[in-house]
């Protein structure tokens, strides 16, 4: 397994190379990431995967100066998975000159949910992600990339951008990757006490309980109200928990039409605790 740092390090790694399959990452990297990147190994004799924390994407009073940065282990554990390449950037490799040109996603999509609550949110991915984009498949005739479900509206906005860019790469979606508790896996998990973790299941249960009530008809805005107060009244600090229709994001007619998914987020400690995301598809 190669590590390289720099975009021009990055192609010249990969020539001769056509089609590779990457997986991008910002590190901290648990058993979800490692199952996207058996995905990518699957799909292509060369895999990439990138470790960047991307400041971008990240609010004046996020965690990005303390995310979590585990690079010897990424590595040792990307290794023993079969990446070819690491591609670990620093911000002057990426961002030599401030990023005054920016990929600014549809609002109708990226605006809502995640994007209100965290406003410039997808404009930071999708600038981070094209850029990485051509840093990969730029020398290569396109390829593969491989994102986890668990981002659910991250992954639609991508798929969008991909399609509208004509950009020649598939974009995989993996399963959400859960511990045997059904707790969606994260790198903000690590924030999490033990007492936490075992609580941490009570946003799983609350969209699969969204879920079983939006079968059954029945106002969708008084189910979505229920389901937030009774989350909070378990001690989280709820964002949203919403049904909606998979193919756009928006409110659907009838919650019993089916090709639906209920999505949520939610701090869990307080209005300064750890903020969880999941989703359910039903």
């Amino acid at each position: 397994m190669r590590i390289v740092h720099t975009i021009t390090d990055l192609r010249a790694a990969l020539a001769g190379t056509q089609r590779p399959a990457f997986v991008p990452t910002m590190g901290n990297l648990h058993e979800g990431h490692l199952s996207l990147v058996r995905q990518a190994c699957e799909k292509s004799d060369v895999t990439v995967a990138s470790i960047f924390v991307n400041r971008l994407q990240f609010l004046p009073h996020e965690d990005f100066d303390s995310y979590p940065r585990t690079f010897e282990a990424d590595c040792a554990k990307l290794n023993a998975e079969g990446c070819s390449i690491v591609f670990a950037p620093k911000e002057k490799d990426l961002y030599p000159e401030p990023q005054t040109f920016k990929v600014q996603p549809d609002a109708a999509l990226a605006d809502i949910l995640e994007g209100e609550f965290r406003p410039g949110f997808f404009t930071g991915v999708c600038t981070v992600v094209m850029k990485l984009f051509q840093a990969v498949f730029g020398t290569t005739g396109g390829g593969t990339a491989v994102f986890g479900q668990k981002d659910y509206q991250q992954l639609m906005v991508i798929r969008r951008m991909v399609q509208q860019f004509a950009l020649p790469i598939d974009i995989v979606a993996a399963s959400t990757a859960r511990a045997d508790s059904g707790l969606a896996l994260s790198s903000r998990n690590g924030y999490l006490s033990d007492e936490q973790r075992v609580q941490a299941m009570a946003l799983s249960q609350a969209l699969k309980s969204l879920a079983e009530a939006a079968r059954q008809g029945g106002d969708l805005a008084q189910l979505e109200a229920q389901a937030m107060d009774a989350l909070r009244a378990k001690g989280w600090t709820p964002d949203y928990l919403t049904v909606r229709q998979r193919s756009n994001l928006l409110t659907p007619a009838d919650a019993r039409s089916g090709d639906l998914v209920a999505l949520g987020a939610a701090r869990l400690g307080g209005a300064d605790g750890t903020r969880l995301i999941d989703n359910l598809e039903f």
